[in-house]
């Protein structure tokens, strides 16, 4: 019988065999010795235990089970192997202290590690709220401390009594974990060294620790700012003071050349300025791009720093590099009363930057009243004229600031100012498409008519920036409808060519001229026909003009919209009965021009509706000839469907076969051949197509014409074959391919000269060779008694007389000695070129039509774009980016986009990470407060005035305080 099936007493006591009691070990006394086990880190006995029926979290009288001391004592074995038995990896003891509290405070980093992989809890609080890491902290663990931080820990919670792992490290003089504790204490930012975040905390008592082990006041973050930086950036004198009193330089630069005093200057830290220009800050120091801290203030609108800078002698004409003035900062920001703080230190009102910009320029252009009339009364010159004639009352119409623009009329400012180019306010206003401005300008007695140097008057430039009121106004108030700008254009011709059909009606409306005709005589029908604006012709022909009207090279609306594959409007020509056939000055009809351009669909539609397939222009040429000559395959297929000829000829005798062979296409010359086309027509030299193939050296284009019969030894008028025209030219290649045919090797011209004649004269040594071996005669002597070689030593050919000398008899008989000036004989050619341009003076066959307003001529405009002076010099420079950004140099742009204005609004570069909240407002102040002088809708001008404010953001300071006299500290259960 077992042990267990004894029989048992009411207490559990066991009785032997003989009657007596044996006493069974007390339950007690089990886990006690477990725990022991655990303790002593006996992983086999614990097990056993285990085994026995042991619970795993069997604790003591402090609530400390197997896992707790087991972790305490960093048996890393067993602790893994109780979590593997399911131990719970967060179960706390009486006082609310788990296994990682436990371990983080004995220092036991590889216990540490195993229960965070298990999933413990990083940031759980005992009774007291002690955390993991505040306990690492304590104990300066530095290794525990530092995972801790890594995995996730929140150095941030704090204890019931307001204490935080940084206040007991500091309390301690534990300087490592001060330091680490503070270079992780970023939010998820770029870190910074411990002093930075110290400095940014405002917090003396870990800065001056941190001084004691390292004495560099003066450390740099990887982007080259020192403790000062932070501290004036955040205003935080007595951190500020201690640094300064350690050792700090007062003017260390940073990055391009940014020192405290600009960073303290920009924020508004008043007290702050004042601390580092009583500790010998240099009020003049400039940054790279030459911002004194007077400017950082003024551009921020900081009145009490421009006040306390000028009192202490700021230099009130300083300049950046591109000239600009504190003034015109506090203009560009709305700043008034540090507009008036600069005037009564007597600061020029009319000051100009290097592109003669006045601060009244930058009032307008950012459309601040105040400051407008606060310069105006103050005697700015309303008047003042920008490097390219800019006023300020330009920019005001541009920018629609209607009531700067009623203002600086007001004072003065002349509604007929024009820019270098012409352009005066209602030019500006017009392309705008401001109405009201437009208007009131009108009012004052401005005139619509006034020209720019193209010739435009404000008619011209609403209508091409399609500004469909403004030109309804222009034309009520008396604009010229019909005003022509420069090759005569009208408003009708722009609108016409930009498909402004509305613009267009309106126009007609007020009586503009539906034929008028620009130098080159295209009408605005002959622009919507160039544009396949097919609205706007049908309004146009609506309206009464002409669809026969031609160039000054006879070229037809219908002629234009052949060319440029316009579809549409020529099925609507063709509808109002515009003649299919109308021939220009050289006789190309619209089907020659099509044909010409590839345009299919619209050949097709010209054969449709009647156009003929055999109409010659004046050299002969039909639309075939054309075709076949640009190896347009369908076009040509159509016109043979049509009952194109195949072998009509032009004035010189040319057929589409000849133009073919001439161009190698070999493609068409099946086609053609497949057609009907006659193998043997000759022009009037008598060149074959195999001539003229031979001629180009096109062996494809041979090959197809001597399969279908061509003559090998076909003679031209002056005697030549297609194997002397392939010598003359040395083409190898078709030498080989007539030999192999069975070309007359020795055949001659009406000279004498064979093919080794006609080599030899042209020097082509390798086709000597050629000749040579398929029996050529070198002895053969021309009319005149010359041999191939007397005639390549009269030319001089070295080469040619090597070969030739070693296979020739001297012939005595020649009538002509070696000092004769040999005559060339050159086969005949064909040349025939068909000149299908449009305009005069266009290359032929390229011809690009319409001498009209075109997109690059808006470039020119943009010369009168306000000049390039990047406007916040400041802010590019004094980029302190959100996320470790850098500074661009001033001469990269001058244009400061949204984004870079969003990355230059944080003063400080890897010191504060804003959250998200607070960037959204930054980005909605950044689109209010960012303006881009750029002329027009489209950017019409090519540099801008960027007038981003340096935003100083709404950074929150964190101060952190300490009750250093008594931290609470932590002990095990």
């Amino acid at each position: 019988m077992d042990e267990d099936a004894a029989p048992r007493s009411d207490s559990g006591e066991k009785f032997n065999g003989g009657g007596q009691r044996r006493k069974r070990p007390r339950k007690s006394d089990s886990n006690a010795s477990f725990l022991r086990a655990a303790r002593a880190g006996n992983l086999d006995k614990v097990v056993e235990y285990l085994k026995g029926g042991i619970d795993i979290n069997t604790c003591n009288q402090n609530g400390l089970n197997a896992l707790h001391l087991a972790a305490k004592e960093g048996h890393v074995g067993l602790v893994q192997e109780l979590l593997g038995r399911g131990s719970a990896v967060d179960s706390a003891t009486k006082k609310g202290n788990t296994a990682l509290h436990i371990a983080s405070l004995a220092g036991q980093a590889e216990v540490v590690k195993v229960l965070v992989k298990e999933g413990a809890n990083i940031n759980a609080q005992s009774q007291n709220g002690f955390t993991p890491l505040y306990m690492a902290a304590q104990e300066n663990h530095i290794d525990v401390v530092k995972y801790l931080l890594e995995n996730g820990a929140n150095q941030s919670t704090a204890t019931e009594d307001g204490f935080t792992p940084l206040a007991v490290a500091l309390q301690q003089g534990h300087n490592q974990a001060v330091a680490i504790l503070l270079e992780n204490d970023t939010k998820g930012k770029v870190r910074l060294p411990a002093l930075h975040i110290a400095a940014r905390k405002d917090d003396t008592k870990s800065a001056a620790l941190l001084l004691q082990n390292d004495h560099n006041a003066d450390v740099q973050s990887k982007s080259g700012f020192t403790p000062l930086h932070i501290a004036a950036h955040y205003g935080n004198v007595n951190v500020a003071t201690l640094l300064l009193n350690r050792g700090a330089a007062v003017d260390f630069t940073a990055r391009n050349g940014i020192t405290p005093l600009h960073v303290a200057s920009k924020r508004g830290n008043t007290n702050m300025v004042k601390l580092l220009l009583d500790r010998g800050g240099q009020i003049g120091a400039k940054t790279r791009d030459g911002l004194t801290p007077l400017h950082c203030a003024a551009r921020s609108g900081h009145e009490q720093v421009v006040e306390l800078v000028l009192e202490r002698g700021a230099p009130l004409l300083a300049r950046t590099k591109n000239g600009l003035s504190p003034l015109h900062m506090a203009a560009q920001g709305d700043h008034v009363e540090c507009v008036k703080h600069l005037l009564q230190h007597k600061a020029p009102v009319d000051d100009v930057t290097l592109d003669y910009l006045t601060a009244l320029h930058v009032a307008a252009h950012c459309g601040h009243y105040r400051v407008t009339k606060l310069l105006l009364d103050k005697r700015a010159n309303p008047n003042a004229r920008a490097l390219n004639g800019f006023t300020p009352l330009h920019i005001a119409c541009k920018k629609n600031r209607i009531k700067v623009m009623e203002l600086l009329v007001k004072y003065g400012a002349s509604i007929q100012a024009v820019t270098e180019s012409g352009l005066t306010p209602v030019h500006v206003a017009a392309f705008m498409g401001h109405l009201n401005i437009v208007l009131l300008l009108l009012q004052n007695g401005a005139s619509p008519d006034v020209t720019n140097v193209r010739g435009e008057t404000a008619l011209h430039m609403a209508a091409r920036a399609g500004q469909v009121e403004v030109v309804r106004c222009l034309l009520r108030n008396g604009a010229l409808v019909d005003a022509r700008a420069r090759e005569e254009q009208t408003p009708l011709h722009i609108a016409s060519r930009l498909g402004k059909t509305e613009i267009v009606q309106l126009l007609l409306q007020h009586m503009a001229h539906p034929d008028a005709a620009t130098t080159n005589g295209y009408t605005p029908l002959h622009i919507s026909a160039r544009e396949g604006q097919v609205d706007v012709a049908s309004v146009l022909l609506e309206a009464g003009a002409a669809h026969s009207l031609a160039t000054k090279k006879g070229f037809t609306p219908l002629h234009v919209a052949a060319k440029y594959g316009s579809l549409d409007v020529a099925k609507l020509l063709l509808q109002r009965r515009a003649a299919a056939d109308s021939a220009g000055k050289n006789g190309l009809t619209p089907l020659h021009v099509a044909a010409h351009y590839d345009n299919q669909k619209v050949a097709l539609l010209l054969l449709e509706k009647g156009a003929s397939p055999h109409a010659t222009a004046k050299n002969g040429y039909t639309p075939l000839h054309i075709a076949a000559k640009k190896n347009q395959m369908q076009i040509a297929s159509t016109l043979l469907g049509y009952g194109a000829e195949t072998d009509t000829v032009t004035k010189q005798g040319v057929t589409p076969l000849h133009l073919a062979s001439q161009e190698g296409h070999s493609d068409m010359v099946t086609l053609l051949l497949e057609k009907g086309a006659n193998i043997y027509a000759s022009t009037k030299s008598g060149l074959t197509a195999l001539h003229l193939a031979a001629q180009e050296d096109k062996v494809n284009v041979a090959d197809i014409l001597t399969k279908h019969g061509a003559d090998e030894d076909a003679h031209t008028k002056l005697g030549y074959t297609p194997l002397i025209v392939a010598c003359h030219y040395g083409n190898v290649k078709m030498v080989n391919f007539l030999l192999k045919q069975g070309a007359d090797v020795n055949a001659k011209t009406k000279n004498g000269y064979t093919p080794l004649h006609q080599a030899a004269q042209q020097g082509h040594t390798h086709v000597i060779n050629v000749l040579l071996q398929h029996g050529a005669r070198p002895e053969a002597t021309t009319a005149n008694g010359n041999t191939a070689l007397a005639i390549a030593k009269r030319l001089g050919y070295i080469s040619v007389v090597d070969t030739l000398k070693v296979v020739t008899e001297e012939v005595t008989t020649t009538t002509t000695t070696i000092t004769e000036k040999h005559k060339l004989n050159v086969p005949e050619t064909m040349t025939e070129v068909l000149d299908v341009s449009d305009e005069e003076g266009d290359d032929t066959m390229t011809g690009d039509g319409g001498e009209y307003l075109r997109p690059e001529d808006l470039k020119e405009l943009g010369d009168d774009s306000l000049p390039s002076s990047q406007f916040l010099d400041g802010v590019n420079y004094l980029r302190y980016s959100l996320e470790g950004g850098r500074s661009d140099s001033s001469d990269r742009s001058h244009t400061l986009s949204h984004a870079s204005y969003l990355r230059d609004s944080a003063m400080i570069d890897d010191t504060v990470l804003i959250p998200s909240h607070q960037v959204s407002a930054l980005a909605k102040e950044a689109e209010r407060n960012s303006y881009r002088l750029s002329w027009g809708p489209e950017n019409l001008d090519n540099v801008a005035l960027s007038s981003s404010p340096i935003h100083s953001g709404c950074f929150k300071r964190r101060a952190e305080s300490f009750a250093f006299q008594k931290v609470p500290f932590t002990k095990t259960d």
